[in-house]
C-alpha cells in the first residue's frame, strides 16, 4: 500500500462534504464477485437484459432458478472492512452521502444510511402489474414451497446474485407470480436495458454536484452508469478520488488515484483522520 497517497487521500476526506460512489470491487471481500475487476476478468459476463426477462417465459425461469442459488451466497454475504470503513466515515460527519451502483446492500448492512442505491437492490422483489415489492425473503420461501426437492450447484455466481446452471438444472424449476394480482414478478433491480428512474438519477448528480470530494470506491467506471457522476465532478472542478484494483475510466479527471485492495486501504484511510469528540 502506498502510504503517502493513502496520506494525501486523508487531507482530501478530513474536508469532509465527500460524495463516495462504490462499486462491485468493495463486495469482492465479501465474497461477492465482480465482473471486470481481478476477480472478474477470466469469467464471461452474460448479465440478463429487461427485454428477454419481460419477453419469454424460459428465459423468466432460467433467471429465477439461477437466482435462487445465487441469493443463498448474496444474501448471506456479510460487510467486509471496505463497507465498516465507509460507515464509519459516515458516522464521523464526513460523508455527503453515498452513490453505490451495487445491489447487495452490504453498505446498509454495515450502518451507512444515507445510501442511494443506484441500481435498485436484491432484497427487494416487485410486481411489473400491479408494482407492489415485497420482501426478497418472502419469494424465497414461496419457490422453496414451489420447487420441493429442487437443488441445484452453481459452479460460479455473478455479481448480481446469478448463478451458473445447466439446461438440466433449470429443467422442471417453477416460476412463481405475483401473490397480490398474479403479475410478473422482477427483482428491484435495473436491469441491462432498463432505465434508471429519473429522479434516482437526478439525486445522484445532486449529491456529486453538492459535495467537496467524489471518492470512487471500486468502480472500473467502464459503462456510462457510473462514470456519468465522474463527468459531472470533472466538469465543476470538484476534485476526484480513485480508489480500485486496476485502471478506471476515470482516471484521465481524477486527482488521486490509489490501485490497492479496498478493504486494507479504507481500514487505514480512517486511522488516519481524527476522531471527532463525543
Amino acid at each position: 500500500m502506498d502510504g503517502v497517497t493513502v496520506t494525501r487521500l486523508a487531507e482530501l476526506v478530513a474536508g469532509g462534504g465527500v460524495a463516495v460512489l462504490s462499486g462491485a470491487g468493495l463486495s469482492t471481500e465479501s465474497g461477492i464477485p465482480d465482473y471486470r475487476g481481478p476477480t472478474g476478468r477470466a469469467r464471461p459476463a452474460e448479465p440478463m437484459t429487461y427485454q428477454r426477462f419481460t419477453g419469454s417465459a424460459q428465459a423468466r425461469q432460467r433467471y429465477w432458478a439461477r437466482s435462487h442459488v445465487g441469493w443463498r451466497q448474496i444474501g448471506q454475504a456479510r460487510p467486509n472492512a471496505g463497507h465498516r470503513a465507509v460507515a464509519e466515515l459516515e458516522r464521523r460527519g464526513l460523508l455527503a452521502g453515498i452513490v453505490t451502483q451495487n445491489v447487495d446492500g452490504l453498505h446498509q448492512a454495515a450502518g451507512a444510511r444515507r445510501v442511494i442505491e443506484l441500481h435498485g437492490g436484491l432484497d427487494r422483489v416487485v410486481c411489473l402489474s400491479c408494482r407492489e415489492r415485497t420482501p426478497r425473503a418472502e419469494l424465497e420461501r414461496r419457490l422453496r414451497a414451489a420447487n420441493p426437492g429442487w437443488e441445484a450447484a452453481g459452479a460460479r455466481i455473478n455479481p448480481d446474485g446469478d448463478a451458473v446452471l445447466t439446461d438440466a438444472q433449470v429443467a422442471g424449476f417453477q416460476v412463481v407470480d405475483c401473490a397480490a394480482c398474479g403479475g410478473m414478478l422482477k427483482p428491484d433491480v435495473v436491469f441491462f436495458g432498463e432505465n434508471v428512474p429519473r429522479p434516482r438519477v437526478d439525486e445522484c448528480f445532486a449529491l456529486v454536484a453538492g459535495a467537496s470530494l467524489l471518492l470512487v470506491l471500486g468502480s472500473s467506471l467502464t459503462v456510462r452508469s457510473g462514470l456519468r457522476f465522474v463527468t459531472k465532478a470533472a466538469s465543476l472542478g470538484i476534485p476526484i478520488a480513485i480508489v480500485n484494483q486496476g485502471e478506471t475510466g476515470g482516471d484521465a479527471d481524477a486527482s488521486l488515484t490509489l490501485d490497492a485492495p479496498l478493504g486494507p486501504t479504507l481500514t487505514e484511510l480512517t486511522a488516519r483522520l481524527p476522531v471527532p469528540a463525543q
